[in-house]
């Protein structure tokens, strides 16, 4: 295989400021509704609607998409640990967010934002927090209205998101004997960074000079570099061969991108330097199809798409078809990556069809039967015009 796959190791959290840690998938979660918000406020502006309700709308659209993607996965993917524990369904930073979820709480969200006027206030007294609402249509901004404008947003938001899923190394896709590919490497480094105090970093990079084993998958190097400390040469050589060998055997999250050794003994190389010991360690990597790379660039082209027609086209399209189109091509796409993508947890793996493509199917029916009603409509039209 040619040297043409990349080795990803990012570390997913972007800074820690006291003992908050900033990630990279929050940053990007948020940039998506931040820069949103900014496009939908040029929306408005666009065509003549009032400002003032696009703060209203952004909180709508933050609510139903947390609320709906956490409550997705709990409901869709794993109902038998969080029904048994539902504590763990506010445990949202332990991540378990579900894109179908999203869109129901999207289009939950938008609904009763364009037929009702809900306001919370806070207060010392109890109850701390009281519900007021009254049915309120917002002049100008029907259901299918808002969703083909908001579904530029989507777009742009899933964009982000999914790209913040390739820098946690997560939701990858399955082995690719390509010459394009990527090698997840960041759970092997941390397991192994984690074994031993002594260890200052731990470092995956290409193998030019070792051949791909038998199965094709190349040669990678883990470069461990210990403290200049007076750790005895043993030690290390004790821990590399026992220790780390067994992350790299029998560790599921590791084993799940590294080949596993075949061999007796650990291949490594190891050197003592001024800054102190380290070692190389000769091993495989399992070149996987970057599944989050695909959805985050399709769900780019798909902004560039609906905001065209938006603002070249808006005058001349029905109520309904941006939203139409977004479904069909969002989630038509969505079905085939499944095909090579890593089944999310292991009932998945007895079905014919993985649950996100079960999911995906009546949103792309939705989409068809809203475009065929449409040309239905403009038949209807053109035949009244014809008679009249």
């Amino acid at each position: 295989m040619p040297l043409s796959f990349i080795v990803w190791d990012p570390n997913p959290d972007l800074f820690t400021w006291g003992g908050l840690i900033v990630r990279w998938y929050g940053l990007l979660f948020a940039s998506g509704f931040l820069i949103g918000q900014q496009i939908m406020f040029y929306i408005f502006r666009k065509e003549g609607k009032s400002e003032k309700y696009v703060e209203m709308l952004t909180i709508y659209m933050m609510l139903g998409t947390i609320i709906g993607a956490r409550l997705g996965h709990v409901v869709f993917y794993e109902p038998g640990v969080y029904f048994a524990n539902p504590i763990k369904i506010l445990k949202i930073w332990e991540g378990g967010l579900a894109s179908h979820g999203a869109t129901v709480g999207i289009l939950l969200a938008l609904f009763l934002y364009v037929n009702y006027d809900i306001r919370l206030t806070f207060s010392w007294n109890f109850p701390f927090v009281k519900f007021k609402a009254k049915k309120e249509k917002k002049e100008g901004q029907s259901y299918l209205w808002i969703l083909d404008r908001m579904v530029i947003l989507v777009a742009l938001t899933g964009c982000l998101i999914r790209f913040g899923n390739f820098m946690n190394s997560e939701i990858e896709g399955i082995p690719t004997r390509s010459d394009y590919g990527v090698i997840f490497a960041r759970a092997a480094e941390k397991a192994i960074l984690d074994s031993n105090p002594a260890i200052s970093s731990v470092e995956a990079t290409k193998n030019s000079s070792e051949k791909p084993d038998l199965e094709g998958n190349p040669a990678i190097s883990l470069h461990i570099n210990f403290k200049n400390e007076n750790y005895p040469e043993q030690g290390i050589i004790s821990f590399l061969e026992t220790q780390v060998k067994g992350i790299l055997t029998r560790y599921g999250n590791v084993t799940h991108h590294i080949k596993e050794p075949t061999q007796d003994r650990l291949n490594y190389r190891l050197q003592k330097t001024p800054r102190g010991y380290e070692a190389e360690i000769i091993t495989h990597g399992i070149v996987r199809h970057p599944a989050q790379l695909y959805e985050s660039v399709s769900s780019l082209l798909l902004f560039v798409l609906v905001f065209y027609l938006w603002y070249r086209k808006k005058e001349k399209l029905k109520e309904g078809q941006l939203f139409a189109i977004f479904l069909i091509i969002l989630f038509g796409l969505r079905f085939f990556y499944e095909f090579i993508k890593e089944n999310q947890v292991t009932f998945e793996n007895n079905l014919v069809l993985n649950m996100g493509q079960l999911l995906s199917i009546p949103l792309i029916i939705i989409g068809v039967l809203i475009l065929l009603r449409i040309n239905k409509n403009k038949e209807l039209e053109n035949g009244q015009g014809m008679g009249s």
